[in-house]
């Protein structure tokens, strides 16, 4: 099956130990071509907004809604925070109540940790975007009173010598029983269905290869990690690419509609009646 397929990913380590085998060529692509890039998840979801050129690209769950015409996610590439999840830090003890007051840092206002909080919080705190890799030093200097953070930095916020006020994905699960649907691979609507399964069944053999591989797998990843350890390293891995991330099965189906429905229903997100799972 010939043709490019254009593929963008967020550059942290779950992600980039997902697309390892297929960016080394290390499983059978198919026939397709896949031309693999990188960017912020808040960029990705701004690019799915305004310019949906990507065939397949990891968007926020929370603004699938926004894009179901446009995109339908794929069962294979999410990532789900089993009692894990997004944190917000500060650089001394808060209540969780404090934060419906506080100046928060966030890394996108279409992030599934921004919806998450509000969730959380039953509010919308005063909130300013800034790029997710520069969050814990805004706040550790002071321009922030607390910061909302993803990626390794749910592992690093110590050593910035912040503390931690919620984690949500254990708030989540502690409230649902399910993990926190965080982000996904979406595939472009208008695909021909062949070339749509192709791809999933692709992209569910280059995650199960970096599970089976796990060692060359994470010293890629850690090239994604801003100077992380081979032990956080694996162990961010390990909190974010696991069975729900080669298929979602019902349970992590379940974890995507019950977050967008509360989203929906707290006013926060639009109708997600029209948000479509394959593969």
């Amino acid at each position: 099956m010939s043709g490019t397929i254009r593929l963008a990913h967020s550059p942290d380590p779950d992600d980039a130990f997902m697309f390892y085998a297929l960016t080394h060529g290390l499983i059978d692509s198919e026939g397709i071509e896949f031309e693999i890039g990188a960017d912020d998840v808040e960029s990705l979801n701004r690019r799915g907004l305004d310019d949906p050129l990507l065939d397949l690209s990891a968007l926020s769950v929370a603004v699938l809604p926004a894009l179901a015409e446009r995109y339908k996610i794929l069962d294979s590439g999410a990532s789900l925070g089993e009692g894990c999840g997004p944190v917000v830090v500060a650089r001394e003890p808060l209540p969780v109540a404090g934060l419906r007051r506080t100046r928060i840092a966030i890394p996108g206002f279409q992030t599934s940790a921004w919806l998450a909080l509000r969730l959380a919080l039953g509010a919308t705190p005063p909130a300013e975007h800034r790029p997710f890799d520069t969050i814990l030093d805004a706040v550790a200097a002071g321009e922030f009173d607390a910061g909302l953070v993803i990626h390794e930095g749910q592992l690093t916020y110590a050593d910035h010598g912040l503390t931690r006020v919620i984690d949500l994905g254990e708030w989540w699960q502690a409230d649902t029983g399910l993990p926190l649907p965080l982000g996904v691979n979406a595939i472009r609507r208008g695909l021909d269905p062949a070339r749509e399964a192709a791809v999933a069944r692709v992209v569910g053999r280059s995650i199960r290869y970096g599970l089976e591989h796990r060692a060359e797998a994470l010293e890629h990843a850690r090239g994604f990690g801003r100077g992380i350890d081979s032990e956080r390293a694996d162990r961010f891995v390990g909190m974010y690419v696991n069975e729900l991330t080669v298929s979602l099965g019902e349970r992590g189906r379940r974890a995507i509609e019950t977050f967008l429905e509360r989203g929906h229903r707290a006013g926060l997100v639009p109708d997600p009646s029209g948000v479509e799972i394959v593969g």
